[in-house]
């Protein structure tokens, strides 16, 4: 992994990224031939990954989106859940597919599909670009995973810090005090889609 300035380093490139969701997109397209799945997310973070992986499945999917809030406390979420956008169209019957950024304690996405599975869908699954899977407290059946995620603080494609840097090409981790520091504009050199001139020379002296 290259590090980058104090307190970030590169978890996941962009190339890394884009070359596993096309395996996913491909995957999913073996598994549902002849079938039109529903691809729910889970707004915001979701839209990203789902941006990119739809396009790579070669069927005639629909798109559909959800957005939810959870108590937390600390850094850790509560199983109490509220539905502050709901899917638009009905899933009954359909084969649905839940498409979220990262998946962490799991409490919330256990929520979800269980609100779901009440709608009587064909099919349920569930894919994920991240699995954080140590912090995991109920049992998941996670069908479709990009990468195995240790347990540290992730910004970029998607994931926030503050409501920032979704727009990241790639996936960075971030000390935790840094990212709840209060410096909003720690991250701006990453934005360029490259490594920051320190964080190149440090990744070149690795090497």
């Amino acid at each position: 992994m290259m590090r980058g300035m104090e307190g970030t380093r590169m978890l996941f490139t962009t190339d890394e990224i884009q070359s596993r969701v096309r395996e996913l997109g491909e995957e999913i397209t073996r598994d549902y031939r002849g079938r039109a799945p529903t691809l729910v997310s889970v707004l915001k973070g979701g839209s990203v990954f789902l941006a990119d992986l739809f396009r790579q499945i070669d069927l005639p999917v629909r798109v559909d989106f959800m957005s939810i809030s959870h108590y937390t406390e600390g850094d850790d979420e509560s199983g109490v859940v509220r539905v502050l956008k709901d899917l638009d169209d009905d899933v009954i019957e359909q084969d649905v597919i839940v498409v979220e950024d990262i998946i962490d304690t799991g409490l919330t996405l256990s929520y979800l599909l269980a609100a779901l599975r009440a709608r009587e869908p064909a099919s349920l699954e569930v894919c994920t670009l991240l699995d954080r899977s140590a912090r995991r407290i109920p049992p998941l059946d996670i069908r479709y995973r990009g990468f195995d995620c240790p347990d540290v603080f992730v910004v970029g494609y998607g994931l926030d810090v503050g409501e920032r840097y979704r727009n990241l090409p790639f996936i960075l981790e971030l000390d935790r005090e840094r990212a709840q520091g209060n410096d909003p504009d720690a991250l701006i050199p990453y934005l360029s889609g490259t490594l920051p001139l320190d964080a190149a020379e440090t990744a070149g002296a690795a090497d």
